[in-house]
């Protein structure tokens, strides 16, 4: 097969003029879309930043010291716990029954306990309700309808807690069955 390098050069030259037509026309067609999409890439990045900032920080050597050490067996266990209870707190948000059989998947060894990964749970979803309920704080000051709004953005996180303290209260009596509260 024959290239003509002429024909890959022109279309190699003109890729950017006619990704930035195409773009301009998505945005002039559809902006709220592309407003969204434009947010989300901003959030996309800056997560990314961040997380690479993270690991400088941790895989830089200094001159008097080593990468950060690795946690210990307990501090593995604990962040282990925190992220079943982080897992199931997500889970129960689409499907309930799926996040007991979760809960009794990372049971079924004995270790952790369902109280356990349920008081996790719970710490997940009271600790994401006080954050929006923080923000929802420092909001008032400038605009008090945004705060409201802040503040009921924390209800289902607080709902989702009380309703897994019940779910745990109603399986620490020995007892090793998760259901769906009634």
């Amino acid at each position: 097969m024959e290239v003509q390098t002429l024909s890959c050069m022109r279309g190699a030259m003109s890729g950017p003029l006619l990704l930035d037509l195409a773009r301009s026309e998505d945005t002039a067609r559809w902006p709220d879309a592309v407003a969204r999409e434009d947010a989300a890439s901003r959030r996309t990045y800056a997560a990314r930043c961040a997380l690479a900032e993270a690991q400088d920080a941790v895989y830089q050597l200094g001159p008097d010291r080593g990468p950060v050490p690795l946690p210990t067996a307990g501090q593995g266990a604990v962040m282990d716990l925190v992220g079943a209870g982080d897992e199931v707190a997500a889970c129960w948000r689409r499907d309930p029954q799926e996040a007991a059989d979760l809960v009794l998947e990372l049971t079924a060894g004995g270790e952790p306990a369902v109280d356990e990964v349920l008081d996790a749970a719970v710490d997940a979803v009271v600790v994401t309700g006080l954050l929006a309920l923080a923000e929802a704080r420092a909001a008032a000051a400038t605009d008090p309808s945004a705060a409201a709004e802040l503040c009921l953005a924390a209800v289902p996180h607080l709902a989702l807690a009380v309703t897994l303290v019940a779910l745990s209260t109603r399986t620490g009596s020995g007892t090793t069955s998760v259901t769906r509260p009634r």
